[in-house]
């Protein structure tokens, strides 16, 4: 993954170690196109688990190499681009890490936290705000953008239906370093705008006026924010916390506060973020933002629960606080439905007998 070593050499080194150790298949976190092309050389399965969406390499020529077994999250993202290599392509939700969560956390619980939040504000992550536009293209997504947020608390169906072709060129005129996407399966303009740009700035302006509402919103619980974003903008109110390790840190917040948040990115667009395997593998209460594929998997109320806009948010809280057995009776359902058909061993499980499959029937 080192960008200082150019791609022949790579190639080589990768070359070099897969016929030193003669592997059964190559697994990658994330599809890339430059393991695919070297496996397709070698005839080599290779194994890609993604974990972020988008993933724009999945749109690289190369996925349509036959060595491929990829999985995807998103369904959405997955009806994408399936087409492209029928039956080397897979739809697999993310697991929940149970056994290492349980032997991290064992029986331990305190209420440390009223209502937490870990993550970023992604004001870090936001090239839009760079981006020099006319005032009229500008004011024209900064409106679509506020329609989809208040319209619906997942993708961006609504803000796509208000930009045309013409602004989304306008808007990829004005970044001077916008990448060229040349041997990818289909035209990557529209799609690098709207999840690389747009996206990351619906994150920003979003979590950071929930943030400062759910803190000014409740006088006797306190918003707990664990990050390493700058917080200028936020409230006074927010309790800020350094960011947490993921595999250490993180689990003591998730299965010590009362109320854990979610607010899955726009660009994921039907699929369940790891967070949400995260917080229920550690017996946390979750309270996420609705999403298509949540009812394929839990049943709002019983293993989770959901809200559909910031005033429900807030009337959600405000009744899960008031109401703790119920809470953690959730939380407890949530976890053992998890640990019983959704764990990261069980999707590995799966995983390599799919390989197998294909490798016994050609």
């Amino acid at each position: 993954m080192d960008d200082s070593i150019d791609d022949s050499k790579r190639l080589t080194r990768l070359g070099n170690m897969i016929v030193d150790h003669k592997p059964v298949f190559i697994f990658s976190i994330n599809f890339f196109p430059f393991l695919s092309i070297i496996c397709q050389r070698l005839s080599l399965a290779y194994v890609a688990v993604s974990v972020d969406c988008p993933v724009i390499e999945i749109f690289h020529n190369s996925i349509r190499n036959s060595v491929n077994r990829v999985f995807l999250f998103d369904r959405s993202q997955y009806l994408s681009i399936c087409a492209e290599n029928p039956g080397h392509i897979f739809y697999l939700p993310l697991g929940a890490p149970c056994y290492r969560n349980d032997n991290l956390l064992g029986d331990r619980y305190k209420a440390e936290y009223d209502i937490s939040f870990v993550g970023s504000t992604y004001k870090e992550k936001d090239p839009f705000s760079d981006i020099i536009l006319s005032r009229g293209i500008r004011e024209k997504v900064l409106q679509a953008m506020k329609k989809q947020i208040d319209s619906s608390a997942q993708g961006f169906d609504a803000i796509e239906s208000c930009l045309s072709d013409t602004d989304i060129s306008e808007i990829e005129k004005s970044i001077d370093d916008f990448d060229r996407y040349d041997n990818y399966v289909m035209n990557m303009e529209r799609f690098v705008i709207m999840n690389n740009y747009i996206a990351p700035h619906m994150a920003y302006i979003e979590r950071i006026s929930m943030l400062k509402e759910l803190a000014e919103s409740f006088q006797n619980a306190k918003v707990h924010f664990f990050t390493r974003s700058e917080t200028l903008e936020l409230s006074k109110k927010v309790v800020i916390h350094d960011g947490v390790k993921t595999l250490t840190e993180m689990p003591f917040v998730f299965r010590n506060s009362k109320i854990n948040l979610n607010v899955t990115l726009k660009s994921i667009q039907t699929g369940l973020p790891q967070r949400i395997w995260d917080v229920l593998s550690c017996r946390g209460f979750l309270l996420t933002n609705e999403q298509d594929e949540i009812t394929d998997y839990f049943r709002p109320g019983v293993h989770l629960e959901t809200y559909s806009d910031t005033n429900d948010l807030k009337k959600k809280i405000k009744y899960y606080l008031e109401h703790e057995d119920e809470r953690q009776q959730i939380a407890q359902n949530g976890y053992e439905e998890v640990l019983s058909k959704h764990t990261t061993r069980l999707r590995a499980i799966e995983i390599i007998k799919t390989c197998l499959n294909i490798m016994e029937n050609g």
